[in-house]
């Protein structure tokens, strides 16, 4: 068996600090669904809805933008607020990362980061299909495609994400037979398939992304001493090598990072932080006041 990634970063720092931006995501899952089933289980409407069109408050719209594009190729006129929830959205993923969404609200991300979790502690990381991470683009793109010739945003009739989302919140049993499907996907058949080779809506973040504000950093990457564990425990592993080798600033400038902040967690020589993409200061991870430091 190999030695799970975070292991000397928890020997090094403690396990808490090892694992915080993943007990951060998990918190964060649990608050946005917490939020969405306060109404029917409690009656305190705070957010009425799902994942693909809300409503906060009962007045500040929010809206999916990749459900707000496939209507709109549709032939669709969707409402003024809509279109304005749409902008909110894409607004606030614009500065936090388009694919934070996928780590950090999605309801498959605990399923497939259980999958790869279980890959490596039963050794098989090695093991398993191949798909070429392109597929994802090729799927966005047959998703457009799809509501511009049909007339119906079609992807969303077959979207695990919704269905799972929606299932939890009225619990209906389809849900978990869908969550089911992604594990053994991710689990026997391709590793980080589902997230990293096959979701459009991941390709349509990792879009939003590039242009993002809020980026991983590796101010410190001349401490590096190779051991791995941030390519073992990041499900975009591709995207780190040009910050910890490239010529240019250290910084993943990829639009495909989830900024789920498991490079942090699990490097035991604290090479990487949060920061942003002008790379002129990285926040330090967990200084109280949000003390900046100097790259």
């Amino acid at each position: 068996m190999r030695r799970m990634p975070g292991r000397a970063a928890a020997e090094r720092r403690g396990w808490l600090a090892a694992h915080k931006w993943l007990l951060a995501r998990r918190l964060s899952q649990l608050a946005v669904f917490g939020l969405f089933l306060l109404g029917p289980l409690a009656g305190v409407w705070l957010l009425r809805g799902n994942l693909s069109s809300s409503v906060v408050l009962d007045t500040v719209p929010l809206t999916d933008p990749f459900l707000l594009l496939q209507t709109l190729l549709a032939g669709h006129g969707p409402e003024l607020t809509a279109l304005a929830g749409g902008a909110l959205v894409l607004a606030a993923y614009l500065l936090v990362g388009g694919r934070v969404y996928c780590a950090w609200v999605c309801p498959l991300n605990p399923v497939t980061d259980l999958a790869a979790w279980l890959r490596r502690r039963i050794g098989l990381d090695g093991a398993g299909g191949r798909l070429d991470p392109r597929l994802r683009w090729a799927l966005l793109a047959a998703a457009l495609g799809g509501a511009a010739l049909t007339g119906t945003a079609l992807w969303e009739l077959v979207n695990p994400v919704s269905i799972v989302q929606r299932g939890i919140i009225f619990l209906l049993a389809p849900a978990a037979w869908v969550a089911l499907a992604v594990f053994l996907f991710d689990l026997l058949v391709v590793p980080r398939g589902w997230c990293g080779r096959l979701c459009p809506a991941g390709a349509f973040w990792g879009m939003v992304g590039q242009a993002a504000v809020l980026r991983v950093t590796a101010p410190h990457r001349e401490r590096c001493d190779r051991c791995m564990d941030c390519y073992a425990a990041c499900p975009e592993p591709q995207v780190i090598r040009p910050a910890l080798e490239g010529p240019g600033a250290p910084l993943i400038a990829s639009g495909m990072c989830t900024n789920c902040g498991r490079c942090i967690d699990v490097c035991p020589q604290d090479v990487f932080r949060f920061g942003t993409r002008f790379h002129g200061k990285t926040m330090t991870a967990g200084l109280p006041g949000g003390r900046e430091e100097t790259t």
